[in-house]
């Protein structure tokens, strides 16, 4: 089967980031104007024509100037916020290729325009409060017959104050998301460090699991909507009898039902309304973020006075204008009905089904949670559901279709040979460009528009790789691993047979990495380091970041490995803008990342 990479980052957040950082001495493509404007520029010189698709906008023709050559728009003016935006270049989506920051998803890519506030902070700025941090985590689940993964948010005290334990929420992305989007687009641990830096919410963990982990499994036949039914689903018996488990031995946790939330926003919201219904021995505190979930649970709704008294905060949120509204209303209504007390916020400003409501309504509940007196003053002022107008929108399984069509799978692995697809139904041609090949590959087309090529024998490399359309360059749309690389940010082919790829040992000792975003630099440690242990130092390549030589070198996963085969000794790993003493290795010695891997492992066996 597929597994992930399994180990343990740790994400220090020493430094403040912005939005959407522009790439230093080169044309910013997105400039907020004086006016609450903003002004889109984007350079191609073979397209035909281009669209700019922004949440606060909606999708408008851009055009080209004569003389300079770029397609421009100015939009708005929009309300200071964090907003998704991708171009349409001749028919193809794509990212903004000089906006570094963008949202992680399975699927569809957007840059992210964060538009500040004349006025003083938003709710997920980066302010100047102490910060926590964000560790990725991989585990190994019984449930899935391999590896998961999970990021975790551990407050300002936790690394200081050794004694103390902490609740947890269990906080869950939507449809398509990853385990990251909460963190990189949520903005949870701003939002988290703002509101306990004031007072007004307690210190707690926060768990964003990966909501899909269907997808890491063999893909099925026919696979295409996401399932909506939990209970005992994959994603359940993970959560609660590998993750849990799993964030409790690593963690100063608190694990009584007191000490736990769960909840999350769309089919996150679903899976963690079902999941905290079907447990309330284990969670006292349940939100739901633009969602609803089954009216067939049994003995809590025919229960309705035992389920409140167990049930701290039942919270839902949702926009008017949101495709889901009229579902979640209905939902709200049969708590009514039932007599079991839920809160209901309803927004009208915030573009419906969208990120600016997750953020708002965070910003809402985080205060009410541990907190069993703010929690029941809020319980005992619930309002009744909105009345029906009449014009909602049903959720049908028709609308799921429609939302989420049969994915393509790109790449497939099949053997030792790979796979690559890109739809572009009204492209003349379609090039596939990798690390491995001097040149560009044709691919061919189908009768549906899907662009395909096999590539022999690669099933056992990591490497980058992007499709050229007519002259425009495209990460691969289906592949949700990307290279953190500076501007144009191209697609990771993991090599599921690469020996540093898959994990065979649960029991592997994993290091930890550490970036330190205000220096631009990393550092790898291992769990048996002793105090003397030869460091090796990594030089970040000109197109690089920090996370490159981790997330496409694999030079944690890599380490992890041969230290616990007997090959390396325990070490220290530092990523670095210029070389240390010692062993060092510069990303810019070497053409491609196939050949940096390749001296990456000599160096590690050297130590």
């Amino acid at each position: 089967m597929k597994k992930v990479k399994r180990t343990l980052w740790t994400v220090c957040l020493g430094a403040l980031m912005t939005a959407c950082s522009q790439p230093t001495n080169e044309m910013q493509s997105t400039v907020v104007n004086e006016d609450g404007t903003v002004t889109f520029r984007y350079q191609n010189n073979h397209a035909e024509e281009v669209f700019v698709d922004v949440q606060f906008a909606g999708k408008h023709k851009m055009t080209r100037d004569s003389i300079t050559g770029l397609w421009t728009i100015t939009l708005g003016p929009a309300a200071p916020d964090l907003y998704p935006y991708h171009y349409e270049v001749d028919g193809v989506s794509i990212m903004d290729p000089m906006c570094n920051e963008y949202f992680p998803n399975e699927g569809f890519k957007n840059s992210l325009l964060n538009i500040p506030s004349p006025q003083g902070a938003l709710i997920h700025d980066a302010q100047e409060v102490p910060h926590g941090c964000m560790e990725y985590v991989h585990y190994y689940s019984e449930s899935l017959g391999g590896t998961n993964t999970a990021v975790v948010y551990l407050p300002p005290s936790y690394n200081t104050d050794v004694e103390k334990k902490y609740p947890v929420f269990y906080l869950i992305s939507g449809t398509t998301d990853t385990e990251e989007v909460y963190y990189k687009v949520g903005k949870i641990n701003y939002i988290a460090d703002n509101l306990i830096a004031k007072g007004k919410a307690k210190e707690m963990i926060v768990v964003l699991p990966y909501g899909n982990p269907n997808k890491l499994l063999p893909v099925q036949p026919n696979q295409g909507m996401p399932m909506t039914n939990f209970g005992q689903d994959v994603f359940s018996n993970d959560l609660v009898n590998d993750l849990m488990p799993f964030i409790e031995s690593r963690y100063r946790t608190l694990n009584d039902r007191e000490s736990r939330a769960i909840g999350g926003f769309s089919r996150g919201g679903n899976q963690g309304l079902s999941n905290g219904l079907h447990n309330l021995d284990k969670f006292a505190y349940l939100c739901s973020y633009s969602s609803f979930t089954s009216t067939q649970i049994p003995d809590v709704y025919d229960n309705a006075e035992q389920t409140n008294q167990q049930i701290r905060l039942l919270w839902t949120g949702v926009g008017t204008d949101d495709f889901l509204y009229g579902t979640a209303r209905d939902y709200t209504e049969f708590l009514d009905q039932k007599g079991i007390t839920c809160i209901k916020e309803y927004t009208d400003d915030k573009f419906g089904h969208t990120w600016m409501n997750a953020r708002y309504f965070l910003d809402k509940t985080l205060p009410l949670l541990f907190n069993p007196e703010a929690s029941e003053e809020a319980m005992n002022q619930a309002t009744p559901t909105k009345p029906k107008k009449g014009d909602e929108q049903p959720f049908t399984p028709g609308v799921m279709a429609r939302l989420f069509p049969k994915p393509i799978i790109s790449p497939e692995y099949n053997g030792a040979d790979v796979t690559f697809r890109m739809k572009a139904p009204n492209a003349s041609t379609v090039t596939l460009e990798y690390e491995l090949s001097d040149k560009p590959l044709t691919m061919e087309k189908d009768s549906n528009g899907v662009w395909s090529i096999v590539l022999p024998n690669v099933a056992d490399q990591i490497f980058c790789y992007h499709f050229n359309v007519d002259g425009t360059q495209v990460c691969d749309p289906q592949n949700m691993y990307l290279a953190p690389e500076k501007g144009f940010k191209r697609s990771v082919a993991y090599g599921m047979q690469n020996k540093y790829y898959m994990f065979t040992s649960p029991k592997m000792k994993h290091g930890t990495v550490c970036y330190h975003y205000a220096e631009g630099t990393a550092e790898y440690t291992h769990p048996d380091t002793p105090e003397d242990a030869p460091t090796l130092t990594l030089v970040i390549g000109k197109n690089d970041t920090a996370e490159s030589w981790m997330k496409i070198g694999n030079a944690n996963s890599m380490a992890d490995r041969l230290i616990e085969q007997g090959q390396c000794k325990p070490c220290r790993i530092v990523v670095a803008k210029e070389a240390g003493e010692g062993i060092c290795l510069k990303a810019d010695d070497f053409s491609n990342w196939p050949q940096r891997i390749e001296a990456l492992e000599k160096a590690l066996l050297a130590l």
